[in-house]
C-alpha cells in the first residue's frame, strides 16, 4: 500500500509539473469550429499515463520491455503532435512501427502466418486511432478508461491472471490523478493525442494478452461502446462521400453535446455507466458469452442508428 500511495502523490506531483511545462511553452488546446470546447485550456494532461507505465516498468524489473519501448514511440510522436503538427505519413509509420513491437511481446511471430499479422497491424492501429477519435469531451477518455481497467483488474485477479497486477494498478492511479483534473465541468487539462493513444495502447496490450492467454474474442466487449459508435461514424461519413481523417463532430458522443447541449461530464458518464453496463452483464451472463456480445453489439447499433436518425442532421 506504502508502494502505490507513494507513486499516486508524484503522479499528482508530476501532472502539477507539467501544467507549469505546458503553461511556459504554450502546449495548449484553442477551441476551433470543429471542438465540443469553448475555453483554452493545457493540451497533453493524458502523459500521466506514459509515466505510470514508466513507472511500472523502472520499479517492477523493466518488465514487459518491448511494449515499453512501442509505448515510448508512440507517445513520443503523439506528444509532438500535441506541441506541432506532425505529418500524417510520419505518424503512421511510427504508429505502425509501436504495433510491430508489441506484437513481439505478445509472441505473434512465432505463431500466427504473415497475412494475420497484416491484419492484426490494421486491425489494431484502427483500434489506436479510433480511441482517440473519441477523445473530444471533459472526462470521456478517464471515465471510459477507469471502467475498463477496473473490470480488467477484476478479471486478473478472480478469473484469470494474464499480466501482472501492478501494472494494472498504477494504470488505474494514473487515470485517476488525470481525471481529477479533467473530469469536471471546467477541465483544467485535456488528454492530448499522447493520452488517448497512450491510454488506447496500454488497454490494446492488455486486452491482446487476455485474449491470446484465454482464445477468447469476447472479450473485445470491453470496447464495445467505443467500437460502434466510431465504426458506424466513419460508415456514416464515407455515405456522405466525407474525408474521414479530417476533424469533424459527426460521433454520437458529439452529437450529445454540441447539437443536444448536454454538460460534457453527463455525456462521458453516460459513455463509462453504459460501457460498465454491458461489461457487468457480460460477467452474469458468462455461460453465454458469445451469445452475449452479439446481442450487445447488436442492440448498440440499432441505438446509434435510431439516436442518429433522430438527432444526426
Amino acid at each position: 500500500m506504502l508502494y502505490y500511495l507513494i507513486l499516486l502523490v508524484l503522479l499528482f506531483a508530476a501532472e502539477l509539473l507539467y501544467f507549469r511545462i505546458a503553461d511556459k511553452f504554450n502546449i495548449i488546446d484553442k477551441p476551433n469550429e470543429r471542438s465540443s470546447h469553448t475555453r483554452i485550456t493545457l493540451r497533453g494532461g493524458g502523459i500521466i499515463f506514459y509515466l505510470g507505465a514508466l513507472a511500472f516498468f523502472l520499479t517492477n524489473g523493466f518488465a514487459y520491455p518491448w511494449f515499453m519501448l512501442g509505448l515510448t514511440l508512440i507517445a513520443g510522436i503523439s506528444f509532438a503532435d500535441d506541441v506541432r503538427s506532425v505529418p500524417n505519413r510520419v505518424r503512421i509509420v511510427c504508429h505502425f512501427t509501436a504495433m510491430l513491437l508489441l506484437f513481439y511481446e505478445w509472441g505473434l511471430y512465432s505463431d500466427f502466418p504473415w497475412w494475420y499479422l497484416l491484419v492484426a497491424l490494421i486491425v489494431c492501429t484502427g483500434i489506436i486511432n479510433a480511441y482517440n477519435f473519441m477523445d473530444g469531451i471533459n472526462g470521456m477518455t478517464g471515465g471510459y478508461s477507469l471502467v475498463i481497467l477496473f473490470y480488467l483488474i477484476y478479471v486478473n485477479h478472480f478469473i484469470v491472471h494474464f499480466v501482472e497486477m501492478p501494472f494494472l494498478y498504477i494504470a488505474f492511479l494514473a487515470v485517476l490523478v488525470f481525471n481529477f483534473f479533467n473530469f469536471r465541468n471546467k477541465a483544467k487539462c485535456f488528454a492530448g493525442d499522447v493520452g488517448a493513444v497512450s491510454m488506447a495502447f496500454i488497454l490494446l496490450f492488455v486486452l491482446g494478452k487476455l485474449i491470446l492467454l484465454t482464445n477468447d474474442w469476447t472479450y473485445i466487449l470491453f470496447l464495445a461502446v467505443y467500437g460502434v459508435d466510431s465504426i458506424l461514424t466513419i460508415i456514416h461519413r464515407l455515405l456522405l462521400h466525407e474525408n474521414i481523417f479530417k476533424a469533424h463532430r459527426r460521433h454520437a458522443y458529439q452529437v450529445m453535446a454540441n447539437e443536444l447541449k448536454i454538460p460534457h461530464v453527463a455525456v462521458s458518464s453516460f459513455y463509462a455507466l453504459l460501457q460498465a453496463l454491458l461489461i457487468a452483464g457480460f460477467f452474469c451472463f458468462y455461460e453465454s458469452r458469445i451469445l452475449y456480445t452479439f446481442l450487445s453489439l447488436a442492440a448498440l447499433t440499432l441505438a446509434y442508428l435510431l439516436f442518429k436518425r433522430k438527432y444526426g442532421r
